[in-house]
């Protein structure tokens, strides 16, 4: 029964973040709201309140059956036009992005809630006009015109138009390379200001302690546990468990992705089993570590022959070194305690040395030929040690000043 649980829920999380995180979330809920808000005014209009509100104000009134339609016809047009014209320029900012920088940065574009934001309010403008034309008759007793919602359909296109204007101006701005790197490196800082909050490095967790193995249940990348629902299992079971693998990692399908330092039931192998965070999706808010890839990324393809565009390179490792600045100065914990503070989960997290490899080395190894590169990389790496004095960047700036032939000039 709890293994069922297990499984309700994580199907549930998995289900919930793909729906939350979706390009539709925010349109299609904009879009019920408005439809929501148009069914109320339309009764409003029709209901005695409303006739009596009309005929206290004279012009909130519409004689004109015919004059109501045109209204709400035109509006329907323009606003569906200005749906079209606005998401062909994010479709050509996309393409631009996906072209110049890397296919990774499109998250950050496709996932930008003010063009969620728009898109829904054009969207919920026209299922208000069309709903609203519906409700227009030629009766017996009279014409059948809600005018209050006629009106306030006229000030929800206004406010459109004011949005389109706006848009203009933001979507001029999502292009520039710098404010998408330095999305990514904002929504990073974020990331790593709520992973890495000790400032002391822990010491390294011994993995020998730890025998059993629990094998991944699918193919995916491991971005984690749920925490809590893995410290109830321990707390129950009372064992230990020891992440083999770094968050990130791309594992098969039946390889090992936990230890225990105790042999456990199949059922309750199960339930650790769908703790495990495996999604195909990479997320920065769930690892920071993705962010230093995607920055690495936009390095290494302006690099590249058919780009060649070193500066956005040099703003991409601006960008990591400020990062590094702080991920060498906090760290994430290596050990998670239950409520009675004793240890449970052990985790497996890359030191500063292996993010800087793994993250600078890429771009010096497209652009050491490049004179730009060379004097940003001497530069950074100068002032980064003089504020953390590092062996490992001590080495590294030597090797560079080395191949490169120009004078080391310590940062003042």
């Amino acid at each position: 029964m709890n293994d069922y649980i297990g499984k309700i829920k994580f199907w549930i999380r998995q289900r919930y973040n793909s729906i939350v995180n979706s390009i539709a979330f925010y349109p299609a809920f904009i879009s019920l709201t408005f439809l929501i808000i148009s069914f109320i005014l339309i009764r409003f209009d029709f209901s005695e309140t409303g006739r009596q509100l009309k005929s206290s104000l004279p012009w909130l009134g519409l004689k004109d059956a015919a004059t109501a339609r045109n209204i709400i016809a035109v509006v329907a047009g323009g606003i569906l036009s200005l749906t079209v014209f606005s998401f062909s320029m994010v479709m050509i900012v996309l393409n631009q992005a996906a072209s110049q920088m890397s296919n990774r940065v499109l998250n950050k574009l496709i996932g930008n809630r003010f063009q969620q934001i728009v898109l829904g309010s054009y969207i919920g403008t026209i299922m208000f006009a069309l709903f609203l034309l519906t409700t227009i008759r030629d009766i017996d007793s009279g014409i059948h015109i809600p005018s209050i919602s006629t009106y306030t359909l006229i000030i929800l296109s206004i406010i459109d138009i004011f949005l389109f204007i706006y848009f203009l101006h933001y979507i001029t701005q999502s292009v520039k390379y710098e404010v998408i790197i330095n999305r990514i490196l904002n929504v990073t800082h974020e990331s790593m200001e709520d992973t890495c909050q000790l400032h002391k490095e822990p010491d390294t967790v011994p993995d020998t302690d730890f025998t059993y193995e629990i094998i991944a249940p699918d193919t995916g990348v491991f971005e984690g546990v749920d925490v809590k629902y893995l410290l109830k299992i321990c707390n129950e079971e009372d064992c230990r468990v020891y992440w083999k693998h770094t968050p990130g990692t791309f594992l098969l399908k039946g390889l090992p992705v936990l230890q225990t330092d105790k042999k456990l039931d199949d059922d309750v192998v199960k339930k650790i089993q769908n703790t495990l965070y495996l999604n195909n999706d990479e997320a920065i808010a769930n690892n920071f570590l993705y962010g230093f890839r995607q920055l690495t990324e936009v390095g290494v393809k302006a690099l590249s022959p058919g780009i060649n565009d070193p500066g956005t390179a040099s703003l991409a490792l601006r960008s990591l070194f400020q990062l590094y600045n702080y991920r060498i100065c906090f760290f994430p914990a290596a050990i998670i305690k239950d409520k009675n503070d004793i240890p449970r989960i052990y985790t497996n997290n890359p030191d500063f040395e292996e993010i800087f490899k793994t993250s600078v080395l890429p771009i010096w190894d497209y652009g050491k030929d490049d004179r730009i590169i060379q004097e940003e990389m001497k530069r950074l790496l100068e002032q980064f040690i003089s504020l953390n004095p590092n062996a490992e960047m001590e080495n590294f700036l030597g090797d560079v000043v080395q191949y490169a032939g120009i004078e080391k000039n310590k940062f003042k």
